[in-house]
């Protein structure tokens, strides 16, 4: 790994793992509606010149139903979701859950006909982190509820669903203008909706200050550095960084918010994360077609794959 390289890994394992302490800081004086308008809105702004002055809407409004399509799953559900449930349960619970991501990813893939098939250690692996899900879930239920959780579950499926869209259906269109595009759709949707839940008073300094560092560093210069990444190292490396932003999120929410932290959700985290290295680990029969060429009639396609808090 190069120099480059490395330091894009760092920032982006330490700004994809902040969110969840700014979305709990925030949400206690917003609605989740307005804090999704404000940071969909502050990002758009911030990439839509880009875009338009690298020219890279045109290629993407032509497909713009599969934008609008990752625009909903990756953007506009979950996050209003996650802001939702992180009112109830704590920003380090939140992250540690996201960690479930790749284990959802992985049975999308296998069960919608895509590349990666799950042989014995596949199974394996979802089998070990559904019990670490389980030990995070188990520790935490007392602090939580039946409807929060329900919420984070609606939210990994996003997170895993939204990639699959990115990768087989906006392959190849810039990074940029697909979440420009997909940012800008959904502040225009819920821009009504936060005009109703505004405020009754101004947010105190803390909450606005965490909802501009959502806009501005977790969205729009996160997505920038992410596509470099990418550019670096490819999308299946560039992917690791969904092992580490849940340790950053539990960590802060630990350290900053006193949140309670117990040694079997860490135990249950290490499964989680142990689980999803199986998961997604390419079976034998998947690397020798991918050598040959030969497999489910599928190219390989380029594309950003993304967990976006």
């Amino acid at each position: 790994m190069t120099r480059r390289a490395f330091v894009l890994f760092a920032l982006m394992s330490l700004i994809w793992g902040i969110p969840y302490l700014f979305i709990r800081v925030a949400v206690a004086e917003v609605s989740p509606a307005t804090l999704v308008f404000a940071r969909t809105s502050l990002a758009a702004l911030i990439l839509l010149p880009i875009a338009l002055f690298r020219a890279d809407l045109r290629p993407v409004l032509q497909r713009w139903r599969w934008v609008v399509a990752f625009a909903a799953v990756e953007i506009g559900l979950p996050w209003v979701l996650l802001a939702s449930a992180e009112q109830r349960v704590a920003s380090s619970l939140a992250g540690l859950l996201v960690a479930g991501v790749p284990l959802v990813g992985t049975v999308i893939a296998a069960t919608t006909g895509g590349r990666d098939r799950v042989g014995r250690t596949g199974l394996l692996g979802l089998l070990v982190g559904v019990v670490g899900v389980a030990a995070i879930v188990d520790v935490s239920v007392d602090a939580s509820n039946a409807t929060a959780l329900l919420e984070m579950a609606v939210v990994v499926v996003c997170y895993a669903v939204g990639p699959a869209i990115l990768s087989r259906r906006l392959g190849g269109l810039s990074s940029a203008g697909v979440m420009a595009l997909s940012l800008s759709i959904c502040a225009v949707v819920y821009a009504p909706i936060a005009l109703v839940q505004r405020p009754a008073v101004m947010p105190g300094a803390g909450a606005l200050e965490a909802i501009a560092i959502l806009a501005v560093v977790c969205t729009a210069l996160a997505f920038l550095l992410f596509a470099a990444l990418i550019e670096e190292i490819g999308p299946v490396r560039a992917t690791v960084i969904t092992y580490v932003n849940p340790a950053v999120a539990g960590l802060l929410g630990v350290v900053l918010l006193r949140e309670p932290f117990t040694v079997v959700m860490g135990a249950g985290f290490g499964l989680v994360i142990l689980g999803s290295v199986l998961a997604t680990r390419p079976s034998p029969a998947t690397v020798e077609a991918a050598r040959t060429g030969v497999g489910d009639g599928q190219p390989a396609e380029p594309g950003m794959d993304t967990s976006a808090v």
